[in-house]
């Protein structure tokens, strides 16, 4: 099917909002605790039609405008409560893009539609121990030997890099590796090829996510799972990576909402001498607070949507991006922070929403590009 504007966005929303509330928020707190969720999920988020949004017919997805991907991004953040699951469940929202738009026709079958419908996993491979945003100076390395590239390197805090049946690395390449941007490629590396090895990363948040190293040993794979030309990975990456942050933007938003919603509810619930929270004016204006700071992103996300989705993505609108994942993202860290002040020692509890999510802020203000790298992103597109 084909989705429209409009309606879809509201029917998108509440799809998305009944699958957070019938498969996600009764389970996440057991999943959390067992640092992992059922590979099962996967199969019912694709059967739901979750999966597939943004990706061709032809390959098993349905086309979608942003606005209806972010729709469901808001709605699942907001009544799933879960960063973890929401990562590791669209994982390949990151992986399979460069396959998709880069990958030849042969390679293209044979990773996404079977990710799409729930039964292989996809991941994206960029960052290395020694340095995150500065993508030009990786130092994963592969050599083309006859119809192979033979890989060797790391890989750390990769995102379903524990389960990942398909992974999308970044790698430099050429004799010797060329220095700088020019000398990175993407290369798609299955997950069972010989010489991958993977260790489970213990993180602050996002519990129930799997987050691996990797090392790559003289790992081969066919010379065709490259993507487009050699030495043109460093602009797939990039236009990458405003998509995703376009998407951690939705989330932060979602997330946000949750707070206010648990805030709001134990405040009207919860009475102290005598009367209900909601009654002080210090809490309606915490619940105030919050709200003016959603709906500034709320309206920002959208008036950015309608320019993606309108074909505008050019460099004053990645100056936007940025700004608006920093700003997202604050608003998630205000609103979480407010909330656990708002329910006091229950918002100390593991079990509550605004605890999870408190957990969870600082890596959405990392993840995706730090805040400092967003502002300095930021101002070179502005030509500041």
């Amino acid at each position: 099917m084909t989705l429209q504007l409009n309606e879809d966005v509201s029917a998108m929303y509440d799809l998305a909002r009944r699958f957070a509330g019938k498969e996600i928020a009764p389970f996440i707190n057991d999943w959390d605790e067992a640092a992992t969720f059922p590979r099962e999920l996967y199969g019912k988020a694709a059967q739901a039609g979750l999966l597939g949004m943004g990706y061709p017919e032809s390959l098993g997805g349905i086309p979608a405008t942003q606005a209806l991907r972010n729709a469901v991004s808001i709605a699942l953040a907001r009544y799933g409560g879960s960063g973890g699951i929401m990562a590791s469940l669209f994982s390949h929202n990151i992986g399979l893009p460069p396959v998709l738009h880069h990958g030849s026709p042969a390679l293209v079958q044979q990773v996404i539609p079977p990710v799409l419908r729930g039964e292989k996993i996809a991941a994206l491979a960029v960052t290395e121990p020694g340095g995150g945003s500065d993508v030009a100076g990786l130092k994963t390395s592969a050599r083309l030997e006859g119809n192979e590239w033979v890989i060797n390197g790391e890989k750390v805090f990769i995102t379903s890099g524990m389960r990942a049946d398909w992974i999308t690395v970044a790698a430099r390449t050429g004799n010797g590796g060329a220095r700088g941007a020019n000398g990175v490629s993407m290369i798609v590396v299955p997950g069972d090829a010989v010489g991958l090895s993977r260790s489970e990363l213990r993180k602050m948040g996002w519990w129930c996510s799997d987050t691996a190293h990797l090392r790559f040993d003289e790992v081969r794979v066919p010379a065709g799972n490259l993507l487009g030309e050699e030495g043109s990975g460093f602009r797939i990456i990039m236009t990458n990576f405003n998509g995703e942050r376009v998407a951690m933007s939705a989330m932060a938003l979602g997330f946000a909402q949750a707070c206010f919603d648990e805030a709001l509810d134990w405040s009207r619930q919860r009475k102290t001498f005598g009367a209900a929270l909601v009654e002080r004016q210090v809490i309606r204006h915490k619940l105030v607070d919050m709200q003016m700071r959603i709906s500034s992103t709320d309206a920002w996300l959208n008036a950015i949507t309608a320019r993606m989705d309108a074909g505008d993505e050019g460099a004053e609108w990645v100056a936007q991006v940025c700004m608006l994942k920093n700003h997202a993202t604050q608003t998630m860290q205000f609103c979480a922070d407010q909330a656990v002040q708002i329910l006091g020692g229950m918002g100390y509890m593991r079990g509550t929403r605004s605890e999870r999510i408190y957990r969870e802020v600082k890596v959405m203000m990392i993840g995706g590009g730090a805040e400092e790298i967003m502002k300095e992103l930021a101002a070179r597109q502005m030509g500041i």
